[in-house]
């Protein structure tokens, strides 16, 4: 009896773990170790390695990108060590985590290097046809964006593909579609022709970090 009354208890701590985790923004972190504006307050406000590479600070773009799509991967690893049944449900946290990351006033990115990192966790392979996807679609029109929604529509036909229609299929559809509902801006910059191609210039420079920021 209490075996089964404990057994929901490596779950939920797994899926805990990984909200907070994704809750650690790597944009703002970054952005402070580097001494850069909040990069909520720039560009399209969005905290996350494409507005931060705005700065022209490349390293920083990169450190971004790189700790948000590990922490994706780890939540997802320490899931399967830990707790294998949570796995899926873990992948979702830490992606929601991204979103609305209770560090940082709930005000999280697009999720698109997280989600990326959460796709290589459940499965190379859906991972690496995603990331492919972003690729070239980045390569030929050079807009994160649309890169970015067209890779969440293939990461739910990969993840079927390879796993079947099942609970992996649908935290990750899930996550498709709140991968599009945050780029709604996105699409309404795109539809009036106003959204910035990835390596242009900025019409502005970022504002100058203030001592608080700092």
């Amino acid at each position: 009896m209490m075996e089964s009354a404990l057994a929901p208890l490596p779950i939920a701590l797994a899926v805990l773990g990984a909200y907070l985790l994704g809750s650690v923004s790597f944009a703002i972190v970054v952005s402070r170790l580097f001494a850069l504006p909040d990069p909520r307050s720039y560009g399209s406000k969005n905290p996350g390695a494409t507005n931060v590479l705005r700065t022209g600070k490349k390293t920083a773009a990169v450190l971004t990108l790189l700790g948000d799509g590990g922490k994706g991967w780890l939540a997802v690893f320490l899931a399967s060590l830990y707790a294998p049944g949570a796995v899926a449900f873990a992948a979702l946290a830490v992606f929601l985590g991204h979103l609305f990351p209770v560090f940082h006033r709930f005000q999280g990115g697009k999720g698109v290097a997280t989600a990326a990192g959460v796709l290589f966790g459940l499965d190379w392979r859906i991972g690496l046809g995603t990331v492919a996807t972003w690729v070239i679609i980045l390569a030929f029109f050079r807009y994160s964006s649309i890169a970015g929604l067209i890779a969440a529509a293939f990461a739910a036909v990969f993840t079927v593909l390879f796993h079947g229609f099942g609970v992996e299929a649908a935290c990750v559809l899930t996550m498709s579609v709140l991968l599009v509902w945050r780029h709604k801006a996105n699409i309404e910059r795109l539809l009036r022709g106003e959204e910035s191609r990835v390596g242009a210039k900025p019409s502005a420079e970022p504002p100058a970090p203030s001592a608080g920021e700092r």
